[in-house]
């Protein structure tokens, strides 16, 4: 989990970020999130996207070196019934990178 101020920190590394859609492309290869502090984010594709998407976006992705997210995985969030709180999640963030002995980021082995 990060926010846009972190990402130079994740160069080559995976990464999930969850923000708003704000554009896409017309190449459809690539599209702008948002997060709640109003940064933006490059999400670029392998592929050109094949289905209507809006709204929240759960992106899992590479941080490149220009600071961009070459997307692996998405999720849109449907909120019909239950809106996604990008505030919340934004203090959620940085509560665990305030606490990493207790929400360690990354993969751990167990011996």
């Amino acid at each position: 989990m990060v926010d846009m101020m972190e990402l130079t920190q994740f160069i080559d590394k995976p990464v999930c970020f969850i923000g708003k859609l704000e554009k896409i492309h017309p190449t459809r290869k690539m599209f702008i999130l948002s997060d709640e502090e109003g940064k933006y984010g490059t999400i670029e594709l392998m592929e050109p996207l094949d289905e209507e998407i809006s709204g929240i976006m759960d992106v899992v992705g590479k941080v490149t070196a220009k600071a961009t997210i070459v997307c692996t995985s998405y999720v849109q969030f449907k909120e019909d019934n239950h809106p996604f709180d990008l505030g919340l999640y934004n203090e959620a963030v940085k509560i665990t990178h305030e606490f990493l002995q207790f929400y360690p980021l990354g993969i751990v082995q167990h011996d």
